[in-house]
């Protein structure tokens, strides 16, 4: 049975939720973060007596500040940076609003609650596993946003990971493919509430290629993994006595892995060929 302290961001539902509930399962005393009171009662619910829900907006300080107050400053075993939002559509179409909300979330708050947890991490000789993608290694065309934050949380981890070091604290970095989680579902929603707000004549331009991506999400969706799959790999990081520095979860994951040592121009060509290829699924509605 394990035993200590571990925050987890990100639990309402999802990758989350069931991290929360595997590490609570294993033993440890979890603080779950959500964003409402009645999120944690349902992943109370769900939990031993153990586990604590933990209000937290990764992206506002004083958050930020009363989860530590509440955590106290008992030793953490571990600290798993997992909120996260994705944001997708044509670089010139997105609203640079939409692009600062991206690394806000999935970026600085990860960076802004690493920093608050820190000393307890410390005292705990803890370990920090960072909730990345397969998208911070290998980008994809109207990914921008959700890319290039995963690009820079690879790039902080790696950072982390050798300051770190002297004081025995282990960090990950977790590359999950397509998962089965509501995080794709509110995506396509934020996607088509700034869409709608797009002048005709230029949403024209992307109209075709942008049909082809909601058919190659879809796909992706219907063939996507469970989350037990990423647990796996965040319980390997937290409980191994040689825990890995990344984790590739999912077999597109693993084979898009492949596809960047070759040259740049030939994985454009390669994606762009597969993102062609997929047809829409054939509609249920009978005329």
């Amino acid at each position: 049975m394990a035993t200590g302290n571990i925050v987890i961001t990100g639990a309402s539902t999802g990758i989350g939720e069931a991290c929360a509930l595997r590490l609570d399962a294993l033993g440890y005393r979890v603080f779950a973060g959500i964003r409402k009171p009645a999120d944690g009662e349902a992943l109370k619910k769900k939990a031993s007596g153990q586990l604590s829900p933990l209000l937290l907006d990764v992206t506002n300080e004083e958050s930020i500040a009363a989860a530590v107050r509440t955590v106290g400053d008992a030793p953490l075993a571990g600290l798993v940076n997992n909120a996260g939002i994705v944001v997708a559509g044509p670089l010139e179409l997105v609203p640079v609003a939409m692009w600062r909300k991206q690394l806000e979330v999935n970026v600085i708050g990860q960076v802004a609650v690493t920093q608050a947890f820190l000393p307890m991490l410390r005292a705990g000789r803890g370990r920090i596993v960072n909730m990345g993608s397969v998208a911070g290694r290998s980008a994809l065309p109207f990914s921008g946003p959700y890319c290039s934050s995963k690009f820079a949380l690879e790039g902080l981890t790696d950072s982390l990971r050798m300051e770190v070091r002297p004081w025995g604290i282990s960090v990950s970095i977790v590359e999950p493919g397509a998962i089965r989680t509501p995080i794709w579902d509110k995506s396509a929603a934020g996607a088509n509430e700034y869409l709608n707000a797009v002048p005709a004549q230029l949403l024209e331009l992307y109209r075709v290629m942008l049909g082809k991506l909601q058919a190659a999400a879809a796909h992706a969706a219907k063939h996507a993994v469970g989350p037990e799959e990423v647990v796996k790999a965040v319980e390997h990081a937290l409980t191994s006595t040689k825990p890995k520095t990344r984790y590739v979860v999912g077999s597109d994951a693993k084979l898009r892995m492949r596809l960047i040592h070759l040259p740049d121009r030939l994985v454009d060509s390669l994606i762009l060929k597969k993102l062609n290829s997929v047809s829409p699924e054939p509609s249920s509605e009978k005329g």
